[in-house]
């Protein structure tokens, strides 16, 4: 008989052993306490029950089902119906009602700030930021400021979500065009130079430029106003309050003579974006929220 076929038998203890050996250290073949191995045969069992109870086995584009039918899924959509079903009492009533009569409802406006919280992490965050701060020079508006391109008033905030600013997707999306003067040839660098200096006195920064002006006059004042205080109608910004966009600095200025700006945001409604989009209801509260930031104004100006 080999030696591998015999039993080795500790003197010590009295218990077989592996055979092995380490340094004259030998290891025993200690048996399983039977506790462990009925628990662990029990579990061997309950994963077959559950295998065909229980959606379970992958296949290529599903999974086993399980003869109980149950779903995970189909169980969180139940939640989240329930859940939409018991807010319909405050999201209906926002449907209906315009924003503003939405915003004189201390309980309607809550449900919508709290609402519109949770829209703005979710869609417009990545661009303005988590706080709304937004990037200048990277032309992300900042929503906390009281300096709005196209108004900030609650109407035109919600119809800014709606529709976007320059995109190709919807047909009432906000849109103007500032000339390329460099980039066309319409003005030359030192004509520019001498706009970018005017421009930056418009706001306190620099002794301004006469020549500049009368540049300014004839080519930018018809958008911008003669005292450089924007068209909200026309998304002309306001250039005498010191807030820029993509910079303020006499380089960045100059840039944006040159080359021009024209940013681009995407509208939000269904009917543009489809599924991805947002329901009237949902637009109605993030323009809420942002509104509600600090910078929104009540109305427009009086003409």
């Amino acid at each position: 008989m080999a030696d591998h076929d015999r039993k080795d038998i500790d003197d010590i203890t009295g218990t077989e052993t592996t055979q092995h050996e380490w340094d004259g250290i030998k290891e025993l073949d200690t048996p399983l306490p039977k506790w462990w191995l009925y628990t662990f045969y029990g579990t061997i069992a309950w994963a077959l029950v559950y295998t065909v109870l229980f959606p379970a086995w992958p296949l290529i584009s599903s999974a086993t089902a399980g003869v109980l039918g149950y779903s995970s899924r189909a169980e969180v959509h139940e939640a989240i119906a329930e859940h939409t079903a018991a807010q319909s009492i405050y999201t209906d009533r926002i449907a209906e009602l315009s924003i503003d009569e939405v915003a004189s409802d201390a309980e309607l406006m809550q449900f919508a700030q709290a609402g519109g919280a949770a829209i703005f992490a979710t869609y417009c965050s990545q661009c303005h930021g988590a706080g709304a701060a937004g990037v200048q020079a990277s032309g992300y508006p900042n929503l906390l400021d009281d300096d709005w391109i196209w108004g900030g008033t609650r109407d035109a905030i919600e119809y800014t979500i709606r529709h976007g600013i320059r995109n190709e997707l919807d047909y009432d999306a906000r849109l103007s065009e500032m000339p390329r003067f460099g980039a066309d040839e319409i003005l030359g660098a030192e004509e520019i130079a001498a706009v970018a200096d005017h421009v930056l006195s418009l706001s306190g920064q620099g002794e301004g430029n006469e020549d500049g002006a009368a540049l300014f006059a004839d080519n930018c004042a018809a958008c911008h106003g003669k005292d450089g205080t924007g068209n909200h109608d026309l998304g002309a910004p306001n250039l005498a309050d010191a807030i820029w966009l993509y910079g303020g600095s006499r380089e960045k200025v100059i840039e944006s003579i040159h080359y021009a700006r024209a940013g681009v945001m995407p509208p939000w409604n269904e009917e543009a974006r489809g599924a991805s989009g947002l329901s009237d209801t949902e637009i109605k509260q993030v323009a809420l929220y942002v509104h509600s930031l600090g910078g929104g104004v009540e109305a427009a100006p009086e003409e």
